[in-house]
C-alpha cells in the first residue's frame, strides 16, 4: 500500500484563488502511465464557525491533452474577448464599495462659477 501511494504523489501544484483552492495533481494508473487530476475545494462556513470543504474533482488522461488545452484556450480567449480581464463578481459581495469615478468629480467642478482675477 505504501508503494501505491509514493506511485500516485509523483507531481502536485496548488492554487490558491480566494476562498477556492486547485489541486493539480499527476497521477499514476495501475499500467504506470501517467494522467492528470483537477481538483476544486471551495470553503463554506457555517453560522456556529465550523467549516466544511466542497470539492469537485475532473480526471484527464493525456490522450485528451491537446484537445482539452485547445477547448479550454478558446474558452478563456472568448470570456476575455466579451468581458474583459475585469472580475465584476466582486461587485456582488457584501462588502464592496464603489470607487468614485473622476467624472463625477469633472460635474461637480461645472457648477462652480468661472472667476477671472481681473473681476476681483
Amino acid at each position: 500500500m505504501a508503494e501505491r501511494v509514493e506511485q500516485e504523489e509523483i507531481f502536485s501544484q496548488v492554487l490558491r484563488a480566494g476562498r477556492r483552492t486547485y489541486f493539480f495533481d499527476v497521477r499514476a494508473t495501475k499500467a504506470d502511465d501517467y494522467y492528470l487530476t483537477v481538483t476544486e475545494s471551495k470553503k463554506f462556513t457555517h453560522d456556529d464557525g465550523s467549516f466544511h470543504y466542497q470539492k469537485h474533482k475532473i480526471y484527464l488522461y493525456k490522450e485528451d491533452f491537446r484537445d482539452f488545452q485547445e477547448m479550454l484556450g478558446k474558452a478563456t480567449d472568448y470570456i476575455l474577448n466579451e468581458k474583459g480581464s475585469e472580475v465584476i463578481s466582486e461587485r456582488h459581495q457584501k462588502d464592496f464599495k464603489k470607487e468614485e469615478t473622476t467624472s463625477d468629480n469633472n460635474k461637480s467642478a461645472e457648477n462652480f462659477t468661472n472667476v477671472s482675477f481681473d473681476d476681483i
